[in-house]
């Protein structure tokens, strides 16, 4: 059999979901080919999405018109601001999921996209044509031809999974790996590598003595993720910590020899910043404890999963190791901790829209480019089936920049940088996250994403309402003068100097004391003002009081950021022969070869490329 799409996408784990729905809701006739309909849009770890930096690429993904937010919020059974503690530019949203609800929410999206079809089939082959993609073929024996082809196979391209000394194919617990496709894009010079992954235990909430445990309650306020979400409708649950022990650290040191990871059966390499409780009590020998939490998988269901275990050690080793831990003493298992080994794609070999540079019409997103984490996989599953659309159609590449997202930091470093261990994203990997923050991904993105024909127009109203009522209360605090008798008690019982002159409100308000809250009760203008606004009124407060108080740094990292633009506009790609530049060091020959980046600011961005490589390079444009 045969059919015809413009844009074929190849798994739909959340990268997956992302490129499909994308590329459909632009006008691409478009199919999922996915193993499984009933594991659509899997958790295959932690059933939660969010935390440091991650929560912010989740925003971005729904300020774009993608689906990971929306879908995590009608399933969430919790919801924390992590970094409340510290500035808004760090402030990263995280939710617990029901998982089997994230996969049916994300399934009923899915259905009811009109220019969407899903297929229930393995792809096994990638036809190619002249250096172009022009489909697939399935283990079902059936092509599907395709302008676009995008590749999200997860953890599931030749995966094999440990538990001990005991090695099964699969591409998860009890799933089936896919073969062949990995070796069909290498043969075209494709460069193929091995990455490792691990799960942790998963307990039955029956066997634990929750009582001793430190309750870990959720939030209830107006934050969420997507800015199109109505409040959580699911019951709210708590999650649970507690702390490894000497005994626990002395059972699993014991245990070693039969560790995948250190007995020679595994040799990728795994997540650093994701170890797993083996590697941990390597790494860290003099530490005593690590904490531990035990999260819920469901609204309902008895199963927990315990992140910070995450192990390949023989079963009966990691339940005895756990018994330790008093709460845990009792326990009964679902399934033990296991790893995965599996095939990725060097994301050198890719360029910002994430098409091959190699095989046109080839776009890979998510684990296959040596990324971890859901958030990173949905991000570029979003941008690849954008630009897989585009590929159809004609039109401008879509690519985002360091300055205007998270996901364009991700991209980047991936494309430029390449992988040695799975990526994952931290605000650290920012340069500019004063402008990154997840308050304003909104204002940063949704108008680019309107323009594209993806982000629906009501989304965009949305935009246009709260950007003007933003700039409404700023305009008030500009132009509204405090006079020092009518708020020096105030200030006083706020904990703040007292006024000797009399200021403008947004000065008043760069005091860390002073908030919009706090000024309305006191300036009745301001009250009318706020009370007026009547839709998502806390959300448009919070954005408009981060613009004020942090004005001054929001507009030094801008002017950074449009220096750094005039290097990002100096186009290089093609433009030179490396090898043949005898004054760029060797190294620098090499990587630019490699690399061959599109601009001259990502060329600096180079491991590798020196500011002396650079200055060659700007003497030679004549610069």
């Amino acid at each position: 059999m045969e059919f015809f799409y413009d844009v074929i996408v190849i798994g739909a784990g959340h990268a997956g979901c992302e490129a499909a729905a994308a590329a459909a809701n632009m006008g691409s006739k478009t199919c999922l080919i996915t193993m499984d309909m009933n594991k659509i849009g899997q958790m295959s770890c932690n059933p939660a999405i969010g935390g440091i930096a991650k929560g912010q690429i989740v925003r971005e993904i729904d300020a774009l018109g993608g689906y990971t937010g929306i879908v995590t919020d009608r399933t969430a059974i919790q919801f924390r601001m992590l970094n409340r503690s510290k500035g808004p530019a760090m402030w990263s949203p995280r939710a617990q999921c029901d998982r089997e609800k994230f996969i049916w929410a994300w399934r009923e999206i899915l259905d009811n996209i009109p220019n969407l079809r899903i297929w229930q089939d393995t792809v096994d082959e990638l036809l190619v044509e002249n250096g172009e993609v022009i489909g697939v073929h399935t283990v079902w024996g059936v092509t599907f031809h395709a302008k676009s082809v995008v590749v999200t196979a997860g953890t599931f391209l030749n995966g094999l999974l440990h538990v001990g000394r005991v090695q099964l194919p699969g591409g998860r617990m009890a799933e089936p790996a896919s073969y062949g496709l990995t070796e069909s894009i290498a043969r075209h010079g494709v460069t193929v590598g091995r990455m490792k992954t691990g799960t942790p235990v998963r307990i039955d909430k029956r066997s634990v003595h929750i009582d001793e445990m430190e309750i870990q309650e959720g939030e209830s306020d107006f934050h969420s993720f997507s800015y199109m979400s109505e409040p959580r409708k699911l019951k709210q649950l708590c999650c649970w910590t507690c702390y490894t022990n000497p005994e626990v650290h002395r059972i699993l040191r014991d245990g070693l020899d039969e560790s995948p990871l250190y007995n020679g059966q595994i040799q990728s390499i795994g997540p650093r910043y994701c170890p797993s409780i083996e590697t941990k009590i390597v790494t860290f020998p003099d530490k005593e404890q690590h904490q531990l939490f035990l999260e819920p998988e469901g609204e309902t269901t008895n199963e927990l999963y315990l992140n910070g275990f995450s192990s390949s050690l023989p079963m009966e080793i990691q339940i005895e190791a756990l018994r330790q831990v008093p709460a845990f003493r009792d326990i009964a298992v679902y399934r033990p901790g296991y790893a995965i080994e599996y095939d990725y794609f060097d994301p050198t070999q890719l360029r910002h829209t994430l098409e091959s540079k190699i095989l046109k019409g080839l776009f890979l997103a998510g684990q296959v480019n040596g990324t971890t984490g859901y958030e990173e996989a949905a991000g570029q599953g979003l941008v690849a089936g954008i630009n897989a659309h585009i590929a159809c159609h004609g039109g401008e590449p879509f690519t985002l920049g360091r300055d205007e997202a998270y996901i364009g930091v991700l991209i980047d470093d991936l494309v430029t940088k390449g992988v040695d261990e799975p990526y994952r994203m931290f605000t650290s990997r920012a340069e500019y996250r004063i402008l990154l923050r997840q308050d304003d991904a909104d204002m940063r993105l949704t108008e680019r994403s309107y323009n594209l024909g993806l982000a629906s127009k009501e989304r965009y109203d949305r935009l246009c309402s709260k950007r003007e009522k933003v700039e409404e209360i700023i305009a008030f605090a500009k132009s509204f003068s405090i006079k020092p008798a009518l708020i020096n008690d105030t200030l006083e019982r706020l904990g703040t100097t007292p006024l000797a002159h009399g200021c403008k409100l947004i000065d008043l308000l760069a005091r860390p004391q002073i908030t919009l809250d706090n000024m309305s009760r006191e300036i009745r203008a301001l009250s009318t003002l706020l009370d007026g606004i009547t839709e998502r009124k806390d959300e448009i407060i919070e954005a408009a009081e981060i613009k004020i108080k942090y004005q001054g740094y929001i507009e030094r990292e801008r002017m950074i950021a449009d220096k750094m633009q005039r290097l990002e506009s100096i186009k290089i790609r093609g433009r030179f022969d490396y090898n043949s530049l005898q004054s760029l060091s060797t190294e620098a020959r090499q990587k630019l070869t490699k690399i061959d980046p599109e601009t001259l600011a990502q060329a600096s961005r180079i491991p590798g490329v020196s500011p002396s490589d650079i200055n060659v390079l700007l003497v030679l444009l004549g610069r």
